[in-house]
């Protein structure tokens, strides 16, 4: 079911309330941040927290890419997913991107491990920083460089009223044979411009409005798997792998929303 409300916001607002905590830096914070923009995004994520250097918090992406526009980026945490331990979510940064929280993920001991594969953007060469957060309330980081540029501005050729009219089309499959009572690895794949609000159409020479995912929610029979919170960071179309630890066989739902309201759903029956 897709469901899509009359837009009575201009989408440039959009973009301007998720870049609201980087735009709203005094002077003093500004001139920090371009020295040390981890240093400052910490403070302002996780003010007066300990963040703890994480070797087991491992991270894939290629130390160069071709292109800004969609690098693909792994985490994958070597942590227990147990009833009284488990990691209950997982921030991601690239620190010198316009808007430099890229997503949120939430996990539960369902989830089987806290780990998603996708494609964000890079709009200069930048650090990565990925900061989990147990159900106990430590938090752990690591991080890795990327060389790349462009992903965030620029010019876009295609048609920008097929890429509306498509947007929130998706689809859902398991990556293997279906396993009872094990960790399970899935891909949903998304149909969505994800437009930045920094992109210009090659057709107009205007900026195209801002347009984006910033909800994704997965249950399984009813119970929660995982939700993410995304933002202009995620890649076009995006893809994310994770995975969940199913008891029976039983149904896959996602259930997605945008920036401008419009809500998605789609889901699978597995293991039947």
């Amino acid at each position: 079911m897709n469901t899509r409300p009359q837009r009575s916001v201009c989408p440039h607002v959009f973009l301007s309330l998720i870049m609201l905590p980087w735009l709203a830096c005094p002077p003093a914070a500004s001139a920090q941040a371009a020295d040390a923009p981890w240093a400052t995004l910490q403070q302002s994520y996780f003010p007066g927290k300990q963040l703890e250097q994480a070797s087991f918090i491992r991270l894939t992406a290629p130390a160069r890419a071709a292109s800004g526009d969609q690098v693909p980026f792994a985490f994958s945490i070597d942590h227990p997913m147990t009833a009284t331990q488990y990691i209950k979510s997982v921030t991601l940064f690239v620190d010198a991107n316009p808007v430099p929280l890229t997503a949120v993920f939430r996990f539960r001991p369902e989830s089987g491990k806290a780990e998603v594969a996708t494609r964000i953007r890079f709009e200069s060469d930048s650090p990565v920083h990925v900061v989990a957060e147990s159900n106990d309330g430590r938090l752990y980081v690591n991080s890795l460089t990327v060389k790349a540029s462009g992903g965030c501005g620029g010019t876009i050729p295609g048609d920008n009223a097929q890429a509306l009219a498509e947007a929130g089309k998706m689809k859902i499959a398991l990556d293997g044979p279906f396993r009872r009572g094990e960790l399970n690895k899935a891909r949903l794949l998304i149909r969505h411009p994800m437009y930045t609000g920094l992109q210009r159409d090659l057709a107009t020479h205007g900026f195209r409005p801002a347009f984006f995912i910033d909800k994704i929610d997965i249950t399984y029979d009813g119970k929660p798997v995982m939700t993410a919170d995304t933002s202009i960071g995620i890649s076009e179309n995006p893809s994310i792998g994770f995975g969940f630890v199913p008891s029976r066989a039983g149904t896959l739902e996602v259930l997605i929303r945008d920036s401008q309201g419009a809500s998605f759903r789609q889901s699978i029956d597995v293991g039947g």
